[in-house]
């Protein structure tokens, strides 16, 4: 007994208590706005008690994995990384089966239905990547720019990014690409890699215009610069965002209040309890709430930048960074895609917009920095020890 108090204080006095407090606000923001809007009965026909119960369930469960993994040296995990990159494919996979679900009124072929639960398999997919890709990378590290690992590094981002935009989901493609193109850079990426992609950047958003782009994708691209197609497509390609602007500017500096009840004539805003949470967040909190949300998800990035920079060898930084670039580009995108300066792509809030597969996905992350954190030195590793 008296060892196992002993390892539960110096596991909390070496756990990153900063980054815990920082994600549990997180979370707990999002069960409590998703609340409000059910109390409020913000769209009733697409949010109910549910969102927030299972919200509140799905942040429960991933806190418990995070300190779970958090013990966990981080090396370890590396050291198995084919189990969630086969269950990461796996349920990708599925998709294209009977049990894929696509989104109500979208393309998105991104829900897998197991009977008594939908997940987002993507979502999980990210995490894979990153545990994945951190391991490749920290394999090759000393021959990173040698054209065959290389191109074999371009093959293993390629995979999962290639298969999530088959499925339509363009909001997680845009941050696979991300994350390969942070953690690459940060690797030691060659600077005739970098000249060699700026040249041949324009080649490449030719083909994907021409070639790859349906005429939906450009729709949603160029409705964003024309203002008389905005007009024209007020209640079609520019629907959601015309929406996700009104609600977001209705609350001005503080916001109308999370009890005030007014918030339920925006019905017309559809997935304002995830995709356009941040435009509820204006709505009810005003400018002062989306500058504080901002505020909080900077904060959670610039902590796992700091792990990154703490930790004690090549993979953790990798690691560190990989969940930094999930963070960063799922709010970039996200925040963009409301503010209509970025295309609707289907990415949600970090921690914030209702989502339990989300929510679960990034509290898995989150207990890879953890681990991080926790394994700066050699003592108090859980399964496994330094070589």
């Amino acid at each position: 007994m008296k060892s196992v108090f002993e390892f539960s204080i110096k596991y909390f006095k070496r756990l990153d208590k900063t980054l815990l407090l920082l994600c549990l606000m997180a979370s707990a923001s999002s069960v409590f706005l998703l609340y409000t809007m059910y109390y409020n009965g913000v769209n009733p026909a697409v949010v109910s008690s549910r969102n927030w119960i299972m919200q509140l369930l799905s942040s429960g469960v991933g806190v418990i994995f995070a300190l779970v993994l958090a013990g966990i040296n981080y090396r370890f995990l590396s050291k198995i990384w084919f189990i969630p990159a086969a269950l990461g494919l796996t349920l990708s996979l599925l998709l294209f089966t009977s049990l894929g679900v696509r989104t109500p009124g979208a393309p998105d072929l991104n829900w897998l239905d197991l009977g008594f639960i939908e997940i987002q398999p993507s979502a999980f997919l990210r995490v894979a990547f990153v545990l994945t890709f951190a391991t490749h990378i920290n394999k090759v590290s000393d021959r990173l720019n040698e054209i065959k690992h290389m191109s074999l590094l371009c093959l293993h981002g390629a995979i999962p990014a290639g298969l999530v935009f088959i499925q339509e989901d363009q909001g997680t493609t845009v941050i696979l690409i991300g994350i390969f193109l942070i953690m690459l850079f940060a690797a030691g990426l060659s600077w005739k890699y970098i000249a060699a992609g700026i040249v041949a950047t324009p080649v490449i958003l030719y083909f994907l215009w021409n070639v790859v782009a349906q005429q939906h994708h450009k729709d949603r691209i160029l409705v964003l610069f024309d203002r008389e197609m905005q007009e024209s497509e007020m209640l079609g390609t520019f629907y959601q965002q015309w929406g996700g602007l009104r609600a977001l500017s209705s609350g001005g500096l503080t916001g109308k209040g999370f009890f005030g009840g007014e918030e339920a004539e925006y019905v017309h805003v559809y997935a304002i309890h995830n995709d356009f949470m941040f435009a509820y967040v204006g709505m009810v909190a005003g400018f002062v709430g989306c500058i504080l949300a901002v505020l909080l998800l900077m904060s959670i990035c610039f902590r796992t930048i700091i792990a990154s920079g703490t930790s004690k060898d090549f993979l953790g930084r990798m690691l560190c960074l990989g969940v930094f670039a999930i963070i960063f580009f799922e709010s970039a995108v996200n925040i963009g895609m409301v503010l209509a300066i970025t295309p609707v792509a289907g990415s949600q809030l970090p921690f914030i917009s209702a989502g339990g597969s989300t929510s679960l996905a990034l509290w898995l992350a989150i207990g890879l920095v953890l681990s991080v954190r926790f394994h700066r030195r050699r003592e108090h590793h859980m399964f496994y020890e330094d070589d």
